[in-house]
């Protein structure tokens, strides 16, 4: 089994559906007490807000590459990137520090690809929805993203940072979710990605009449098909 490098707090909140899907994962393979060989590095989610306040993504890059260098120097043969958000730099992470990034949005499109969609709406933080790089991987695949407007991307990133990164579930927001995702239906998306690892919290594959895809569960499964590979 290889061993996985998490990189976590991101929010703590997510690292944890990531701790035990992964682990379930390695367990329904194997059985037994097999479980994943992984070590976590938690970030202080608090910096990383400032700094994303700040549009600072050299200063984000320093804090993750910091951390994912001690996850290469405590053995960790691939990394994983906890956050959708986070992914803006992968690509930077994985040259920097001289291991695989086993890549959230990468996963996402493959998943995506498999039910044969073509257009999907993508929820997430400003940064995921507005800077491209999730949208990259999809057109890969020949997939179209399209994003909420303006005032529901302004609320979603809200929510993200203020209610579900503090463990806080509002029913109020989530019927604003699902109005939002029913905008994004009649718009043609086939499929709604759940592109920030906070979001399944809020919102469940029942709530949503076209597929839902799970992008902290996804990368979860990638993650165990590197370590088993």
């Amino acid at each position: 089994m290889k061993k996985l490098g998490l990189l976590g707090g991101i929010s703590w909140v997510s690292t944890i559906d990531y701790y035990r899907a992964i682990n379930q994962g390695i367990n329904k393979q194997l059985g037994d007490l097999n479980f994943a060989e992984c070590i976590i590095y938690s970030l202080n989610y608090q910096e990383i807000k400032e700094n994303n306040d700040k549009n600072d993504w050299d200063a984000n890059f320093e804090l993750a590459l910091d951390a994912c260098l001690h996850l290469k120097i405590s053995g960790a043969e691939a990394l994983v990137l906890c956050a959708n958000t986070m992914h803006l730099l992968a690509d930077r992470i994985e040259d920097a520090v001289g291991l695989p990034v086993i890549h959230i949005a990468t996963a996402t499109a493959e998943a995506i690809a498999r039910k044969g969609l073509r257009k999907v709406a993508l929820l997430g933080t400003k940064v995921t929805m507005e800077r491209g790089f999730y949208q990259q991987k999809l057109d890969g695949f020949n997939i179209e993203a399209i994003i909420p407007n303006d005032d529901d991307r302004a609320f979603i990133h809200y929510t993200i940072f203020e209610e579900l990164g503090r463990d806080v579930i509002l029913e109020s927001s989530k019927q604003r979710y699902l109005r939002i995702i029913e905008d994004m239906i009649a718009q043609g998306a086939e499929g709604i990605i759940l592109g920030c690892t906070e979001i399944p919290l809020l919102i469940k594959p029942e709530d949503v009449s076209v597929p839902v895809f799970d992008t902290a569960l996804i990368h979860s499964d990638a993650a165990v098909k590197f370590a088993l590979s």
